[in-house]
């Protein structure tokens, strides 16, 4: 997973104030930072396959659909 510089920043700066939040524990840029690598290591993969079952469950029921949309376009036919 590639996040931009600012939203790497960003994200280093969420883990400092829970850090300090739920801890009462103030981390430095290089804890900041080794604890994003891991969650991005860690998490990334099941976050981005849980993406694909999802982005292919919705495609799945948008052919379920098409295929009674185009069963509505038929015409009768008179034999």
């Amino acid at each position: 997973m590639k996040l931009s510089d600012s939203q790497k920043e960003k994200l280093s700066a969420e883990i400092k104030a829970f850090y300090l939040d739920e801890r009462g524990e103030e981390i430095g840029l290089i804890e900041q930072m080794q604890l994003y690598e891991l969650f991005e290591r860690k998490m990334a993969p099941i976050i981005y396959n849980k993406a694909l079952d999802d982005a292919k469950r919705w495609f799945a029921q948008m052919m379920d659909n098409l295929d009674s949309d185009f069963y509505t376009l038929y015409k009768e036919e008179d034999l």
